[in-house]
């Protein structure tokens, strides 16, 4: 044997290399691994660390429906198990009572080497480990306090959502989660449901947090006392989500209350917001004190047959936006309104966000655009973000102000379009196609959603990418 190989740390960089090695048809990194703890007592220990490193539930057949009928670890088998156990660093089993840990005797850390977990909280007592730094729950109930007070170590935390059928349970397990948040003093990141204002206020103290998910995830959340709303600042959080939300109300709330100076992601994702809601939620966000941080930001009304109004209501969200001067996203969309823009509007924003390069604003297609920006200005818009990548955008394009035989201006990043139309509009195929490909020459079609329009367009725009294609290639 070469005497490098009794080096351990060279040893064990070697090891982690075959761990990352593609399966191929015949074998796997799993396989190579078992063999190398099989050729000597040096390779053992290194090679079994690596096989039971990660364990999910696949692996273990806890929540296979194959599984089902298949009997619990015999005592030889568990006593094989608890053995490797302290080398396992992931966790994850996806069942609320996974059959084969019946047989593991409940005693608590029997995984003291845990780093990631996803399980039941039924189970909680066979993993208290002091070195767990991720954990995802799949419920929440009583032993969550004597688990999150022994994780001392623990920086990100998951609690699952219960579905819409399980809300007659979901305000008492939202008062127990809130309580025990509490006892998470090194958390750097939480996705979980709706929290009262203690917990809110409480997570603003904590100088670790840097991401913030809220699912609500049911049609009937609690709601936050209005008693006891307070103002709070979270003066490290850069990733702020919302999602899954059937009532945005409390959340606007919370964001009326809350500065966010390092804020750089917002995302918001509600089944149905109302215009004025969404009006509230846009100043909110605009006044939350991110406008030196914040690049990207996500908004999305799905109206998913959730109280949708029969008139689609007309919102204008960009003016709210023009203070945030390092934006490189913006995603907009609005199933269930109509987003305004004109010429002027759409000038201001692309002057004021030089880095953007994700443009994307969505509103309910099939109906009268809400739109007043032309072609003109569409183009010189973009001669203003030489960075921007994805465009879409309400369009009107009654008539073309646009001289197709002029010398273009090209738009060299521009990768992907979206133009949206009303239904009304005609446009003139041939020469909207001549203006795309010779004013942005990386685009080779325009989408949209609902307007039949662009089939056509783009039709003839390949016919000119393929009409050229030769020269082009001559060329270079």
């Amino acid at each position: 044997m070469h005497q490098a190989l009794l080096v351990p740390e060279v040893l064990l960089e070697i090891f982690a290399y075959v761990n990352t090695i593609s399966s191929t048809e015949t074998t796997s990194a799993q396989e190579l691994l078992a063999a190398l703890a099989r050729t000597c007592k040096i390779f053992h220990e290194p090679a079994m660390n690596l096989l039971w490193a990660e364990i999910d539930g696949g692996t273990m057949m806890w929540d296979e429906p194959w599984a089902k009928g298949v009997e619990p670890l015999s005592a030889h088998e568990a006593r094989e198990f608890l053995r490797h156990s302290s080398r396992i660093r992931t966790l994850d089993i996806q069942s609320e009572h996974p059959h084969l840990l019946s047989v593991i005797p409940a005693e608590a850390c029997i995984f003291p080497r845990l780093k990631s977990l996803s399980l039941s909280t039924v189970y909680l007592n066979l993993f208290l480990p002091h070195m767990l730094h991720r954990c995802r729950l799949l419920s929440v109930d009583e032993s969550l306090q004597s688990f999150v007070t022994r994780c001392i170590a623990l920086e990100h935390l998951c609690i699952y959502t219960p579905d819409m059928r399980q809300f007659d349970s979901t305000a008492n397990e939202m008062s127990l989660l809130s309580d025990r948040i509490h006892w998470c003093t090194r958390l750097v990141a939480i996705s979980c449901p709706m929290l009262d204002w203690a917990t809110w206020k409480y997570l603003s103290s904590l100088p670790s947090l840097l991401k913030l998910r809220i699912n609500q995830g049911c049609n009937n959340p609690p709601s936050l006392s209005k008693q006891d709303i307070v103002n709070i600042s979270f003066l490290n959080i850069t990733s702020l989500f919302f999602q899954d939300l059937y009532d945005a109300a409390d959340i606007i709330t919370v964001m009326q209350h809350s500065q966010f100076p390092s804020l750089k992601e917002f995302e918001f994702e509600a089944k149905y917001i109302s215009s004025q809601d969404a009006e509230r939620l846009f100043y909110a966000l605009s006044h939350c004190k991110a406008c030196r941080t914040l690049e990207e930001i996500t908004i999305c009304s799905l109206a998913e047959g959730y109280l949708v109004p029969l008139y689609r209501e007309r919102l204008t969200p960009v003016p709210h936006f023009f203070c945030f001067t390092q934006l490189r996203t913006l995603d907009l969309t609005f199933y269930n309104s109509c987003i305004y823009l004109d010429n002027d509007m759409l000038l201001q924003a692309i002057s004021t966000w030089p880095h953007i390069r994700t443009l994307e604003i969505n509103d309910s297609g099939g109906y009268r655009s809400a739109s007043e920006v032309t072609l003109r200005e569409l183009s010189t818009a973009l001669g203003l973000c030489p960075e921007l990548h994805r465009l879409r955008v309400p369009i009107n394009l009654a008539s073309i102000d646009i001289d197709p035989d002029v010398e273009p201006i090209q738009h060299t990043s521009l990768q992907s379009l979206a133009l949206d139309l009303s239904e009304s509009q005609t446009t003139d195929v041939e020469t909207i196609a001549r203006i795309i490909f010779a004013w942005l020459p990386r685009v080779d079609q325009v989408t949209s959603l609902y307007n039949l329009s662009w089939l056509e367009i783009n039709r003839y725009l390949r016919s000119l990418r393929t009409a050229t294609a030769p020269y082009v290639a001559g060329a270079s």
